[in-house]
């Protein structure tokens, strides 16, 4: 069995939030194994477990507050008898820029207080971490860390979801080491400017009325799923 843990903050206030991101990527693994809504409350944390893609897996959201992140990843490797070479943390790192991923075998917390938790608790610094990159703080990094995403950054979330989740199975399969081979090097691609204008100017979104200004004037946009 191999058990991934993501890292956030219980409560709706933090759910969309760059601490969260690895609540977020566990749920894009939920969505992907049909799991979604199915996760039972032991051991302070949320947890989902089955078989996926041909893995045996479980993922776990500690439902601890961030500075508490230990117990509850202690708690489920003493239940399950699990070795720490079947863990796998999944952190947001503001160190990196957003989109990167980086796998490492092992290190320090690097100001993260999630894994500064487990690292005390487990008595080790030898823990496998995927960080994902949530971007450099432009104020303080508790500010920074808590907020929620540029407009820029929500449009390519989903594909740093969906890569983060391609990472974590790589992970289950294969190993940190193949999984960084192939991971570390991820890029996300560039934003469609066009799509950060305001609404109202040229090439902008739509505003609250679906009505979006275009080169050759204006025009109402269908909503996804309209019949031609």
């Amino acid at each position: 069995m191999k058990i991934v843990v993501g890292l956030g903050n219980p409560g709706d206030q933090y759910r969309a939030t760059r601490h969260n991101i690895g609540w977020m990527v566990l749920d894009r693994i939920a969505d992907r194994a049909g799991w979604a809504g199915k996760g039972r409350t032991r051991d302070a944390a949320s947890i989902a477990m089955g078989r996926f893609r041909g893995l045996d897996l479980m993922i776990v959201k500690p439902l601890t507050f961030m500075n508490d992140s230990g117990l509850a990843v202690r708690k489920v490797l003493a239940r399950e008898h699990a070795p720490l070479g079947d863990l796998l943390i999944v952190a947001d790192d503001f160190a990196l820029p957003f989109g990167k991923l980086r796998f490492r075998e092992g290190g320090g917390a690097g100001g993260h207080n999630g894994l500064r938790s487990i690292i005390e608790e487990m008595s080790t610094e030898k823990i496998a971490r995927l960080r994902v990159g949530i971007g450099s703080p432009g104020r303080g990094f508790a500010d920074h860390v808590l907020s929620k995403f540029e407009p820029d950054e929500r449009q390519r979330l989903d594909e740093l979801l969906d890569g983060a989740a391609d990472a974590v199975e790589e992970w289950a399969r294969h190993g940190v080491s193949k999984a960084a081979n192939r991971f570390n090097m991820f890029e996300l691609r560039p934003a469609e400017t066009e799509l950060l204008a305001p609404p109202g100017t040229v090439g902008g979104p739509p505003d609250n009325d679906g009505i979006r200004r275009t080169k050759t004037g204006w025009r109402k946009v269908k909503p996804l799923g309209d019949d031609e």
